[in-house]
């Protein structure tokens, strides 16, 4: 995986920020070194290069290098973000291009959020949560089409449903959270994290 390995990423002990794998029944995922093209391609997606952007214009610039692909062999999550350690992608668990570069613009407002935000605590539920939020809202990742492929059919205020589910799931899985203080999290920071759009002027 030449060239997305990581190197030069200090690396600090922490929580990671993961992308929930909501289940799928279809377990075809694309080749290593697919995944590793698709990557630098997604590099090129107009939200990506945006929030790039955004992030370097914070002072905390993404270098491909901070962006690892890699077989996870995990079955929660597509993908993390962790402080310091940048951006994994599951190879192992990505089927097209469209995942990739979802997964890259879900993550990299973790990232904006951990160089934005004073004082980020990823072992504080009610921080992770926030951004868990935020990353699920304002990603697209819960596009109705999207949750109609996951098998989920309701229409009308399904993207409130599905982030507050995403969000709720990737909570869960911070060892610093149990599944009450997630949930209790959640729902303390729902009504202000929702409603922060920020590095966008409006939702995408």
């Amino acid at each position: 995986m030449s060239g997305m390995d990581g190197s030069g990423v200090p690396e600090t002990a922490g929580v990671e920020a993961a992308s929930s794998s909501d289940a799928r029944g279809d377990n075809r995922h694309m080749p290593s070194e697919d995944c590793v093209a698709g990557i630098n391609s997604a590099l090129q997606h107009p939200t990506v290069r945006f929030l790039r952007e955004q992030m370097e214009k914070a002072g905390c610039p993404v270098l491909p290098r901070m962006i690892r692909a890699m077989n996870c062999m995990s079955t929660n999550h597509n993908g993390s973000y962790g402080s310091g350690l940048g951006i994994t992608v599951c190879c192992d668990h990505m089927r097209s291009q469209d995942e990739i570069n979802q997964l890259l613009i879900h993550e990299l407002i973790h990232a904006y959020d951990d160089c934005v935000v004073k004082n980020m605590d990823w072992k504080n539920c009610a921080h992770h949560a926030c951004s868990e939020i935020r990353a699920n809202h304002l990603s697209g990742d819960c596009h109705y089409k999207r949750e109609l492929l996951r098998g989920f059919m309701k229409i009308k205020g399904h993207e409130q449903e599905c982030v507050k589910r995403r969000a709720l799931m990737s909570v869960k899985n911070n060892p610093y959270c149990s599944g009450t203080a997630a949930k209790d999290a959640v729902e303390s920071v729902w009504d202000i994290c929702y409603n922060d759009t920020r590095p966008f002027d409006r939702v995408p």
